[in-house]
């Protein structure tokens, strides 16, 4: 059967974990599900009105993550580490079963996420995938931020720079082929934040789950987690990990260039809107193994993930 047909996991894979955002004890159960009924979250604490999509006209805030609400207005938060770990494994259908508003933070990574789902394996269907085609140049930008996606042939490219006054991030860049390099670094590092910025965030409500298991905290010129860094670009690794996963908002795998300069959730939702209000903007095509190589694959996901 084709490495290029839609596929779900095998076996329910479960986590436990905190809540970054919200600070809740949440479980989570992503179940298998058949071709072409994508990834749907579903609020078990909830008997009705309980399917949320992640889809990019769902994104509902994008203020230090990225949450989708239904038209009812329940909610799920915190997506887009879970969301990237799936569409690094090219994972096209999945029910998420979900106890509270807020996908467990667990590491602060995807690693977790990738290693138990790897364990489950995979169940392979006889349908093709589909694939979105960018035919234009679209760019948004907002002050000196920017992020812009373009044709390419047969690859997904993410080309990501962060500029940081603090002298440890700095400016970082990095550029990845998504269905041909070796991933491990993006989907291992963590999100990150300054110490100074620490109050004004819990103040606001948030980060009440944070802490140095789940997140880098960079205090003037040092690293206060144990360990220091698990690769030198894990910053913009980071950012590369979280715009992968706020892709995948699109519903589907991709075929683009990707250029960003600090960018972040909001930008890359609102490029999503506006490729997707125009059908000059894109293409969806039917992938069979005739016309696109197994590099669409992620090698690096083939084997396992210490």
């Amino acid at each position: 059967m084709s490495l290029l047909n839609q596929k779900t996991i095998k076996n329910d894979v479960k986590f436990k974990g905190v809540g970054l955002h919200n600070g809740k004890i949440v479980n989570l159960c992503i179940k298998s599900s058949e071709p072409d009924t994508g990834i749907v979250f579903k609020r078990v604490d909830l008997k009705i009105n309980n399917l949320v999509y992640p889809n990019f006209s769902n994104v509902s805030n994008t203020s230090l993550n990225t949450t989708i609400s239904n038209e009812h207005g329940v909610k799920v938060s915190t997506i887009e580490h879970l969301m990237g770990a799936l569409f690094g494994l090219g994972i096209d259908n999945a029910i998420i079963e979900i106890d509270n508003e807020e996908v467990p933070i667990l590491d602060g990574s995807a690693h977790d996420f990738i290693k138990k789902i790897l364990v489950s394996g995979f169940s392979m269907s006889n349908k093709p995938i589909k694939i979105i085609k960018i035919n234009k140049k679209v760019k948004v930008e907002k002050s000196d931020r920017f992020i812009s996606i373009e044709p390419t042939k047969l690859s997904l490219d993410i080309d990501f720079e962060l500029k940081y006054k603090n002298s440890i991030i700095g400016n970082q860049k990095n550029k990845i082929n998504v269905y041909e390099d070796d991933l491990d670094d993006v989907f291992n590092s963590r999100t990150f934040c300054l110490f100074e910025d620490i109050e004004v965030i819990k103040k606001n409500g948030l980060a009440k789950g944070g802490s140095l298991d789940n997140a880098i905290v960079v205090k003037d010129n040092e690293i206060l987690n144990e360990g220091g860094l698990r690769n030198s670009k894990e910053f913009v690794n980071h950012k590369i990990l979280d715009c992968i996963g706020d892709l995948y908002t699109c519903g589907y795998r991709m075929i683009a260039s990707i250029k960003c300069s600090q960018g972040g959730h909001y930008l890359t939702n609102q490029l999503m809107k506006k490729v997707f209000e125009n059908k000059e903007n894109f293409s969806v095509i039917e992938i069979q193994e005739r016309n696109l190589p197994h590099t669409l694959i992620n090698r690096s996901l083939l084997r396992s993930i210490a």
